[in-house]
C-alpha cells in the first residue's frame, strides 16, 4: 500500500511499476548505472561539493542535512540529466520535502482524504508537485528540441524504442522516471550523509581515524575516483552508518504464491515487511549492535553474515538500481568535506530519527563547522 500510494508523486516509475512494464524500464535505465559509466560522474560530484564549500565559513552553524539535500539534488540533475538547477535547487528540495511530508501524513490517517478534496495539505501538495513538474518537463522539452545525445540517462530514455511497436517514451513516462530518480537519487544519499556527520560528531576516535586516512591518501588535494580503493576507512564509515541508520529503513514485498514463514502459512497477496532498522541491529549478526564501529567491516564481515542481515539497498531483482552510484557519491562527498572541515553538533542540536519515506533526522542536523588546519 505504501508503494502504491506513492504513485500520486512518482507516477509509474521504477519504484512503483510492476511486471513487464517494470522489467522494460529497468532494462532501459540499467546502462546509466554501469560501474564504468558512474565512474565518469566522480569529477562532477567532487566539483559540486567544492563549490558548496565556498559558502562554509569557519565557526559557522549550519544544518548539514539541508546542505546535503541541495548538493545531492544538484549532482543527480547534472549527472543523470545533464541539467544545471543551481538556482532552483533550494525550491526543488523544499517542494520534495512538501510532497514527502504530505504523503506520510496521508498514510497515517485512518480514513485517507481523497486528493481532489481542497484541504490545505492537498493544496500545498499540488503546488509542490507543479513546481517539480515545471523543472522536470522543462529539462525534457529542452532536450527534445536539441535532439542531442549526451550519453546520460535522459538521452538513453529519450532514444529508447519499444522492440515491437517502435514507439518511444511519452513525456509522461519520462516525467515519472525522472521524478523517481530525482527523489530516490538525492533523498537517500543526503540522509545517509546527514547520519554520517551525526555519528562522526559523536565518535571523535572514528573521526580521527578518518582524518588520518584522508591526510595520508589525499594530502592537500581533493579526492578522485582513483583514490577510492585506498580510502578504505572512508568507505567503512559509510557502510557502518547505513547499518545503524539505514535510510531505507523497511522494504515490503507482496507474495505472488503461497509461502510458509516460521510455521505460519501466508496467503497470496499478503504484504510482508522486512525492517532493515531492526535486522541491522540484531546481536545475532553484530557484536555491540548499537555501537558505531566502522572497523567491524574491515575483515570480511559482509561475507560471514547472512546475505540479508545487512541489506541497505534491498535485494533480489528489485535491488536499488543506483546502489553503486550512491556508495561512490557518499564516499567522495565525505572525503571532500572531511578533508577540509571538522563538524561538531551545535549546542542546541536535537537529532531524532524520523521514519518517513526514508529514515531522516526529524529536525535536521545542526552543526558548527571548523576548518581543519
Amino acid at each position: 500500500y505504501r508503494l502504491r500510494s506513492s504513485r500520486r508523486t512518482l507516477g509509474n516509475g521504477l519504484l512503483t511499476s510492476e511486471g513487464d512494464f517494470w522489467r522494460t524500464q529497468r532494462k532501459l535505465a540499467q546502462p546509466a548505472f554501469h560501474r564504468d559509466r558512474i565512474a565518469a560522474y566522480a569529477d562532477v560530484m567532487v566539483q559540486y561539493t567544492e563549490r558548496m564549500l565556498v559558502s562554509w565559513k569557519d565557526g559557522q552553524t549550519r544544518d548539514v542535512q539541508a546542505d546535503m539535500m541541495r548538493l545531492t539534488l544538484e549532482i543527480v540533475a547534472r549527472t543523470l540529466f545533464a541539467a544545471e538547477i543551481g538556482s532552483d535547487s533550494a525550491g526543488a528540495s523544499a517542494a520534495m520535502e512538501t510532497l514527502m511530508h504530505t504523503w506520510m501524513k496521508q498514510l497515517g490517517r485512518l480514513i485517507p482524504v481523497p486528493a481532489w478534496v481542497p484541504t490545505p495539505s492537498n493544496l500545498l501538495y499540488e503546488r509542490a508537485a507543479r513546481r517539480l513538474d515545471e523543472i522536470i518537463l522543462t529539462i525534457i522539452a529542452q532536450r527534445r528540441r536539441s535532439g542531442e545525445d549526451r550519453g546520460d540517462l535522459l538521452s538513453m530514455l529519450l532514444h529508447a524504442q519499444d522492440e515491437e511497436s517502435g514507439r518511444r517514451m511519452t513525456d509522461d513516462q519520462l516525467r515519472d522516471e525522472a521524478m523517481t530518480l530525482f527523489m530516490a537519487g538525492h533523498e537517500t544519499t543526503a540522509n545517509t550523509l546527514a547520519w554520517v556527520w551525526f555519528l562522526l560528531a559523536n565518535h571523535p576516535k572514528s573521526e580521527a581515524m578518518l582524518h588520518a586516512e584522508l591526510n595520508a591518501v589525499l594530502g592537500d588535494r581533493p579526492p578522485t575516483i582513483a583514490d577510492l580503493p585506498r580510502l578504505k576507512y572512508t568507505g567503512l564509515v559509510v557502510t557502518e552508518a547505513l547499518r545503524i541508520y539505514p535510510t531505507v529503513w523497511m522494504v515490503g514485498r507482496e507474495n505472488i504464491e503461497p509461502v510458509e514463514l516460521g510455521g505460519c502459512k501466508i496467503p497470496i497477496g499478503t504484504t510482508i515487511f522486512m525492517p532493515q532498522w531492526t535486522i541491522h541491529r540484531d546481536p545475532r549478526w553484530f557484536d555491540e549492535p548499537l555501537s558505531f564501529r566502522p572497523e567491524r567491516w574491515a575483515f570480511g564481515l559482509q561475507e560471514q553474515i547472512h546475505r540479508y542481515a545487512y541489506f541497505p539497498f534491498g535485494g533480489g531483482p528489485r535491488i536499488c538500481i543506483g546502489n553503486n552510484f550512491a556508495l561512490m557519491e557518499s564516499a567522495l562527498l565525505l572525503a571532500t568535506i572531511a578533508r577540509r572541515f571538522r563538524l561538531r553538533l551545535a549546542p542546541d542540536a536535537v537529532v531524532t530519527p524520523l521514519p518517513s519515506m526514508t529514515l531522516r533526522p526529524a529536525h535536521g542536523v545542526k552543526v558548527v563547522v571548523t576548518q581543519r588546519r
